[in-house]
């Protein structure tokens, strides 16, 4: 009778720790998940405000054609890229990631385009675009980290012991972190000579 007690309640023990580790996993994912969504939200108020920040530095620099054409097409390229957040891939994140860092470094010539103009720099859009222009890239780097985060709990989840052997048996999978394109911190500085 005891030894049965016992059994049960082994069962019972190793039921409950399954059912919390399987929980936590659908938490994990789904925190991922909506992670992934931030830094989407994020980019499509970034690819929003390029226009405008466009507009307002053609006004004063049109001769400079081929930097206007060169952050149009480069958001168009981004804002082309559709990710699903639940079954995101490798590719898929080195695709955004790739398109940003274009787009990236395409704003960067605009922005030193811009330095070139003290009546573009004093105009009061054009500062409050580049405040919000800035604020956004801060959000986007606060989402990439939160984002993340994210990815690296569910990795530790997924690879302790014996968390993992209900994760594998349920076909929880890892996800990509969203990392920089190679190089791109050593971006080159664009100098403006007029």
């Amino acid at each position: 009778m005891t030894t049965t007690w016992i059994i049960v309640g082994v069962i019972a023990v190793v039921a409950i720790y399954a059912v919390a580790t399987y929980n936590a996993f659908v938490k994990l994912t789904q925190r991922a998940i909506e992670a992934w969504a931030d830094i989407d939200v994020q980019l499509k108020r970034r690819y929003d405000l390029i226009p405008n920040l466009i507009e307002t530095v053609k006004g004063y620099a049109a001769h400079e054609r081929e930097t206007f054409d060169a952050v149009v097409a480069a958001r168009a390229a981004a804002t082309q890229i559709n990710v699903d957040a639940s079954n995101i891939s490798a590719e898929q994140i080195a695709m955004v990631a790739g398109a940003e860092d274009a787009l990236g470094g395409a704003l960067g010539k605009l922005m030193a385009i811009a330095e070139a103009y003290p009546d573009l720099k004093a105009n009061q859009n054009f500062s409050e675009l580049q405040t919000e222009l800035s604020d956004t890239e801060n959000k986007i780097q606060a989402a990439r980290r939160f984002y993340n985060t994210n990815v690296r709990d569910l990795a530790i989840k997924l690879q302790s012991f014996p968390s993992n052997v209900i994760g594998n048996m349920f076909g929880f999978k890892e996800r990509e972190y969203f990392e920089l394109a190679e190089g791109s911190e050593e971006r080159e500085v664009v100098k403006v000579d007029f």
